[in-house]
């Protein structure tokens, strides 16, 4: 099994991007990241063109998740939102997760349905109900190297104070690293991690035109986080390139204008592996 618990140890801040199918999971991997986030955002934004809104679906993540491990070697956190449910559903979701290759799983304490934590009007659940289902999902992983992250989305809700006491509970129910969302200024940023030191691994969510300020994963690192994900950073670049791409072909008919936007048909294959697929199908003739 791929396993956070080397990089986190040997990391000042991990920089992990986000990937939402298998070839994004793979030019990731290309490009010489360590681990990957599948981002359930980025999931409903890809394969139902809809917002982070509570509509993506256990199955579908899990299906995405089981694609991206069979692809790539590399160990993955995987959002899980609410888990999808109550406790029970929880359980199944680590399970399910678990088998289908996840290194860490996310979960927060948003209601159900959830929504983007950088959009307004969320809502979280009793501090007991979310130590229960936490409980459950470390009750439900088979093994130790499977991390559990719990996500607290309580800053927009109850205030910066209220959602650490919450993360400090979370943390008392065993979970392995913390993410306190949607932090507003680099002051509460730093109180955060001054809250946690040595503690947990303490996560951070760089989300473009979101609520926290954007830094490197140097900078973060000096300020005390041990993990940070940029989640949908992929999908909306996809989605500028497409813009551009389509926009061009409407206009001109042709993708020629286009081509140094974009690899060819040789350049793809090779990025897939097809030629070293093909070198294998020969074994068998």
């Amino acid at each position: 099994m791929k396993t956070l618990k080397p990089l986190l140890q040997n990391s000042s801040c991990l920089l992990v991007p986000g990937v939402y199918d298998s070839l994004s999971a793979l030019i990731a991997e290309q490009a010489g990241f360590q681990a990957a986030y599948l981002s359930g955002a980025s999931i409903a934004y890809t394969r139902l063109g809809r917002s982070d809104v509570g509509l993506t679906t256990y199955t579908e993540v899990e299906q995405t998740l089981s694609r991206i491990a069979d692809r790539v070697d590399l160990p993955i956190i995987v959002d899980g939102d609410t888990g999808f449910g109550n406790a029970l559903n929880v359980m199944r979701t680590v399970k399910g997760f678990e088998k289908a290759g996840a290194a860490m799983i996310q979960l927060e304490d948003q209601t159900f349905p959830k929504r983007c934590g950088h959009l307004s009007g969320k809502s979280v659940v009793p501090i007991a109900e979310m130590c229960g289902k936490l409980k459950a999902a470390l009750d439900a992983r088979r093994s130790d190297d499977t991390l559990i992250l719990a996500r607290t989305d309580a800053v927009a809700v109850e205030g910066l104070d209220a959602a650490m006491d919450r993360a400090q509970a979370y943390l008392e129910c065993g979970v392995d690293v913390l993410f306190v969302e949607a932090l507003r200024t680099e002051t509460q940023m730093r109180q955060a991690c001054a809250r946690f030191k040595g503690k947990a691994p303490l996560l951070a969510n760089m989300v473009e035109g979101g609520m926290t300020p954007v830094h490197s994963a140097s900078e973060l690192g000096e300020l005390g986080f041990s993990i940070v994900i940029f989640p949908g950073g992929a999908a909306r670049a996809a989605s500028h390139a497409l813009q551009s791409y389509y926009g061009l072909l409407q206009q001109s008919g042709s993708t020629a204008g286009s081509a140094g936007a974009m690899l060819n048909f040789d350049q793809l294959n090779e990025l897939i592996g097809t030629p070293a697929l093909l070198e294998q199908a020969k074994r068998y003739e």
